[in-house]
């Protein structure tokens, strides 16, 4: 199926995510070369699925690991691993072709142990290690905005009337609640980066700049446009 390359100037999609891992000591069953058993992922800000925009996710893990190179290719974007060794893992997104983006590289510190916690590790409490991240998509085409400008995923700006893109496509809401994490088996352990709907307050108030800017861009445009009827004196 064809899709269209006509861009939105001006117009920016923002995907909040979150990134990390979650680690948990196996205690009496540990040993010297399997201490954790450790869980690393991809995952909505809010926990709503990211297969929308995410194709798929490749996680590069250490060499010591078989297949060190591990693709996943619908939600939810993780793996979970055993070991006792603590490092970085590359996280590469890639984005489904209407999207009309490269793929986007993130790293990630596996941490196994805590840091300045006194006493024994505990079997029950994990190590968790999230960030949180924004994906922007400056000038996006109609065709992936269309798609997924009312994917609960997916921070979109209000268009002006005059914007007229291709249909939207009727949403599965069965298909859309699918992949998210809200039921994940760790969620509990999951940070909440809308605590206090920071993540709101920052999303309504990029939106405002944005549309500040568009309409600055606008009249500038007008004022190019407008015949040049005076000149400054020579004399």
């Amino acid at each position: 199926m064809e899709t269209s390359c006509k861009r939105l100037k001006d117009v920016e999609i923002y995907v909040p995510i979150v990134f990390g891992t979650i680690a948990f000591w196996l205690g009496k069953k540990a040993t010297e070369t399997q201490s954790h058993r450790w869980s690393v992922y991809v995952r909505g800000a809010t926990n709503e699925d990211l297969s929308g925009v995410i194709k798929k996710v490749v996680f590069q893990l250490h060499p010591s690991f078989n297949n060190p190179v591990r693709v996943v290719e619908s939600p939810p974007f993780e793996l979970s691993e055993c070991g006792w060794g603590e490092f970085e893992i590359a996280i590469s997104l890639l984005f489904h072709d209407d999207v009309g983006e490269k793929k986007l590289d993130l790293y990630h510190h596996l941490k196994l142990y805590a840091e300045n916690e006194p006493g024994p590790q505990s079997t029950k409490k994990p190590i968790v290690v999230e960030t949180y991240n924004e994906i922007v998509f400056p000038d996006p085409p109609e065709d992936f905005f269309s798609r997924i400008q009312n994917h609960p995923a997916v921070v979109v700006p209000r268009l002006p009337a005059t914007f007229k893109l291709p249909p939207a496509p009727i949403e599965d809401l069965h298909a859309l609640k699918r992949g998210d994490t809200k039921n994940h088996p760790l969620s509990q352990w999951f940070i909440n980066f809308s605590e206090a709907d920071e993540l709101l307050k920052l999303t309504a108030a990029r939106q405002r700049v944005q549309a500040h800017i568009v309409k600055l861009r606008r009249q500038l445009s007008v004022m190019d446009e407008l015949p040049q009827t005076f000149k400054l004196d020579s004399d």
